[in-house]
C-alpha cells in the first residue's frame, strides 16, 4: 500500500500491527491516549514507528473553548511529538470543554469574532509545540447560524492563524446532506496549499436528512467518489481510513483502505489522459 495511506492506530489490533507488519503508509494516533500509560507504552510506539511513520490526531485541545489554553497540556503534546519524532499535529476545529470537559466535539458559531478568537489560540499553541496546527473540519448537527459560510469560517481562521488544514471528506458529505449545501463545491473551496492529510470513514444514516459521522461503518460510496473529487481538486494528499467502532479485524481494514489506493490510482489515470489529450504530438 502507497505512503500516502494511513490507518488509525487501534487496540484492537495492536498485537496484529506488532507480529505482522502490515503495509500501511503511516498510522494516526492521540497522543492524550498514549503518554500518560507509561514506559511500556513508549517502547511499544517504538516498534510500531519502525514499521511506518505515526502522525497524531488530538482530542481534548479543545482550541474554540472559551477556557484558557492548557498549556501544560500542550507542553505535554509537544515533548510526546519529540519523542517519537512526529511532524504532523492535527486537532478539531470545534471545541470540548468550557469549565470542565463536555465529551463532545461542538460547533463553534461562524462569525468572523469566532474565526479571530480562535486564530489567535492556534498561534499560542503553535508557538509552544514549534509546529503549524492541522486543523480537522468537524461534522456538526446544531447551526447556531452567523454572518460566515461554513467555508469563510474555515478559511479564515487558517489565513489569520497561519495554520494548515486535515480535509475530512466524510464530514463535508455528512454536514452537506444535513445542512443542505453543495459537497463539491465546498471542497473546491478549501485552500489546496494548506491541506495537509485527510480523512475519510463511514456514516450512518439515520433519517434522510440526518447521517451521522459514526466512524463504524465502511465508507459509502458516494463518499470514496468525494474523496477522488478531492484529489482532483487538490492532487493526491495522505489520507487516513479512520475506524472507531466496530473495528473489523486487521485484514479485512487494509482491503478497505486499499479503496483510498484506487480513488488515488483513478485520479492519477484521469490526470494522464488530460495530458495526452492535450499533447500536441
Amino acid at each position: 500500500m502507497r505512503r500516502t495511506v494511513g490507518l488509525g492506530l487501534r487496540r484492537e489490533f495492536l498485537a496484529d500491527v506488532l507480529t505482522q507488519a502490515p503495509d500501511v503508509g503511516f498510522w494516526e494516533l492521540a497522543p492524550e491516549n498514549w503518554f500518560p500509560r507509561g514506559a511500556q507504552a513508549q517502547r511499544t510506539l517504538d516498534r510500531v514507528r519502525e514499521q511506518a511513520p505515526l502522525t497524531s490526531h488530538g482530542l481534548s485541545l479543545s482550541i474554540g473553548s472559551p477556557d484558557p489554553i492548557d498549556v501544560n497540556f500542550v507542553k505535554e503534546v509537544k515533548r510526546f511529538l519529540d519523542r517519537f519524532d512526529i511532524e504532523i499535529y492535527s486537532e478539531h476545529l470545534s471545541y470540548c470543554s468550557a469549565n470542565g470537559h463536555l465529551y463532545d466535539l461542538l460547533p463553534l458559531p461562524f462569525t468572523a469574532e469566532a474565526a479571530s478568537y480562535v486564530a489567535q489560540r492556534v498561534r499560542q499553541v503553535q508557538d509552544i509545540i514549534e509546529r503549524p496546527l492541522v486543523l480537522e473540519n468537524v461534522s456538526y448537527y446544531a447551526n447556531f447560524g452567523g454572518e460566515l459560510t461554513e467555508q469563510e469560517f474555515i478559511c479564515q481562521v487558517l489565513e489569520q492563524a497561519d495554520c494548515r488544514l486535515l480535509l475530512d471528506v466524510n464530514n463535508v458529505f455528512v454536514n452537506s446532506v444535513n445542512h443542505g449545501y453543495d459537497a463539491h463545491e465546498f471542497i473546491q473551496s478549501m485552500p489546496s496549499e494548506r491541506i495537509v492529510y485527510g480523512h475519510v470513514a463511514g456514516h450512518s444514516e439515520e433519517y434522510d436528512d440526518l447521517f451521522v459521522d459514526t466512524h463504524g461503518a465502511d465508507v459509502k460510496q458516494e463518499v470514496w467518489q468525494l474523496l477522488t473529487f478531492a484529489y482532483q481538486c487538490h492532487g493526491v494528499f495522505p489520507t487516513v481510513l479512520e475506524r472507531d467502532f466496530n473495528i473489523p479485524p486487521l485484514p479485512q481494514l487494509l482491503h478497505e483502505a486499499s479503496s483510498v489506493v484506487a480513488c488515488q490510482t483513478t485520479y492519477e489515470q484521469q490526470q494522464r489522459v488530460e495530458v495526452v489529450s492535450t499533447d500536441p504530438a
